[in-house]
């Protein structure tokens, strides 16, 4: 009976959907995420439980976020004319997007692989999600095929990961202005690794009316609180606006936000240690034959082997847990992708491949 219930009220596109899935990770050395491995410094730790001590948990948080909002302004560099909605990570972003454009005829793209919760969001909307698949040697993105796609679906929003997940590669400067500007609808570009690749569209945001950018604070050491941002003209952030729910940002991590923006020096000088290991581990790998390594702006790289299986069981007997990419999507068979850690992680993950490859 509740078998029944279940099928007759659940509509059948979320009963068609695979829930994101998420690996236990305790006693791993955790690799599969793209998270900063790095640890925050004692000082810095102390100073920010010292702001943490006289919040009034027993209220409701900051509806607006103005004071992060502020900060966050700064932070990006922003004109006095572009507005900030803040998200509990970029997924709430993305949702909220989808949200607000949904309808059995609106369409949502992306280039394919790509990251799987335009996909995922799209459809539990009852949206049509377009997938248009990259260059299959080397994962960028199939102009002729894109603009085709436009034409034929006037997508109602494009998302562009800048830097892919999650193949690490940036696309074509010239082909994502072409892309804005054969679409009718949004098109969003997905910063989230920007402090891995230091290029940005934000610059851009007033030559395109169509055009919003996406960052996060996940990636540069402080996935935990769960800041999503996105940014773009304030006629379309008044909008999206009324559909974010109250209290998105809790009052922990606003404050916690606005202490750590403080302090950006710190997550520069991490991420800028994580870029060289980037380099070292594409190096180190470049020896191997039988692996086949693309150049990444991000914080992981992708590899390819026909081991990838064998490899992947080996590190988890190893206690170290990467991300098996292979069947998730026809172009990445025999893929895994690796998030950079600590020169000690790196190492590591190095043994095992020296001992298996």
């Amino acid at each position: 009976m509740t078998n029944e219930l279940v099928q007759r009220l659940i509509r059948p596109e979320v009963r068609a959907l695979s829930a994101y899935h998420v690996q236990d990770s305790q006693g791993f050395i955790k690799l599969d995420a793209m998270e900063n491995p790095h640890s925050l410094p004692e000082p810095l730790i102390n100073d920010w439980l010292d702001t943490l001590r006289n919040l009034e948990l027993n209220r409701y948080p900051d509806a607006g976020a103005e004071v992060l909002k502020k900060k966050v302004h700064g932070y990006l560099g922003l004109e006095s004319e572009q507005d900030i909605l803040l998200g509990n990570g970029s997924d709430e972003l993305i949702q909220i997007v989808a949200m607000a454009l949904a309808g059995s005829d609106r369409v949502l793209m992306a280039p394919e692989p790509g990251f799987v919760m335009y996909k995922i969001i799209a459809q539990s909307l009852g949206m049509k999600y377009v997938g248009v698949p990259l260059n299959s040697d080397d994962f960028s993105l199939d102009l002729p095929a894109m603009l085709a796609a436009i034409e034929r679906h006037q997508p109602a929003v494009i998302f562009l990961a800048y830097p892919n997940n999650p193949t690490g590669n940036l696309f074509d400067r010239s082909s994502v202005e072409q892309i804005i500007e054969m679409s009718d609808g949004l098109v969003i570009i997905d910063e989230a690794y920007h402090s891995f690749a230091q290029q940005t569209w934000i610059g851009d945001l007033d030559r395109f009316e169509n055009l919003l950018v996406m960052r996060t604070l996940s990636k540069i050491g402080l996935a935990g609180l769960r800041i999503g941002m996105l940014v773009g003209a304030k006629k379309w952030l008044d909008e999206l606006n009324k559909i974010r729910l109250p209290y998105n940002i809790n009052v922990l991590s606003q404050a916690s936000a606005t202490f750590m923006l403080e302090h950006t020096e710190v997550f520069d000088q991490q991420a800028s240690q994580i870029r060289a290991e980037r380099q070292f581990m594409y190096d180190e790998l470049g020896q191997y034959s039988e692996v086949r390594r693309w150049q990444s702006h991000a914080n992981f790289l992708l590899i390819k082997t026909s081991l990838a299986q064998t490899l992947f069981d080996a590190l988890r007997e190893s206690n170290i847990l990467i991300k098996n990419l292979n069947g998730s999507h026809e172009m990445l068979a025999q893929c895994l992708r690796v998030t950079i850690g600590t020169e000690e992680e790196n190492r590591a993950v190095l043994g095992v491949i020296r001992q298996v490859i």
